[in-house]
């Protein structure tokens, strides 16, 4: 319904609207937002004043777009869920450091076997050569002892023999003078004897054969002459 000039002439005040723009429609109600089939070009807001809390900006957000802080939110349920997530984590640590853990004594105690394995082996095979080394062996003993090798071509090969067999770990046994140990010493025979001073036991006094040891493995006992110490008869 349009305005008439007698409506104005006589006193009426024309309609308006809530935010006092004159031309709205009748049906609209007071604060409400422009309907569509408003003519183009007719003067319109696009936000209207609302209750507590509204936003008073264009666009604004207003305290009921969201959710209140004090309310039942995410924040308790957040931390909630880091807790969770930061245990976890803390399982899987110590149970990757467990396995690092075993892992490594698993390498240790396998490279003492290997290095304990490496040892034996090379012993064994030391210890084989020599043993077929023996005889020759003896004979440069036996020589030495006559006195054939006192000087000469034959002396410097029988000490470059010894002298490697030493570079192996290889030791000699037996010694004329040294106390009987049944454990690198084979008894032969008992004779008389004169022992050194502060002889108390059973003391080598001739090697008939020496013996050879390579580390904690006796190839050969010393084969030896041993006598007892004199006791004088108590009147």
């Amino acid at each position: 319904m349009t305005d008439s000039p007698n409506n104005v002439a006589s006193g009426e005040q024309p309609d308006v609207t809530a935010t006092g723009a004159p031309g709205a429609g009748s049906g609209d109600a007071a604060g409400a937002p422009p309907r569509g089939d408003q003519p183009r070009g007719a003067q319109h807001h696009s936000f209207y004043e609302g209750g507590p809390g509204a936003s008073s900006e264009p666009g604004g957000e207003d305290e009921f777009d969201h959710p209140s802080k004090g309310s039942e939110g995410d924040q308790p349920k957040g931390d909630e869920s880091e807790g969770a997530a930061l245990a976890e984590e803390d399982t899987m640590a110590a149970s990757l450091l467990a396995d690092l853990q075993r892992l490594q004594a698993e390498y240790v105690n396998y490279k003492k076997r290997v290095d304990r394995d490496r040892d034996v082996i090379r012993t064994t095979a030391v210890g084989s050569v020599v043993e077929s080394l023996l005889p020759v062996l003896d004979d440069i003993h036996m020589a030495r002892q006559a006195g054939d090798l006192s000087e000469g071509p034959f002396a410097a090969i029988a000490d470059k023999i010894e002298s490697i067999l030493g570079r192996y770990g290889v030791e000699r046994l037996g010694e004329a003078g040294q106390e009987f140990d049944p454990n690198v010493h084979e008894a032969l025979m008992h004779i008389e004897a004169d022992l050194p001073e502060g002889a108390s036991g059973t003391t080598v006094v001739q090697v008939l054969q020496p013996g050879y040891r390579i580390g904690t493995r006796v190839l050969r006992p010393a084969r030896v002459a041993v006598a007892e110490p004199y006791e004088p008869a108590q009147s």
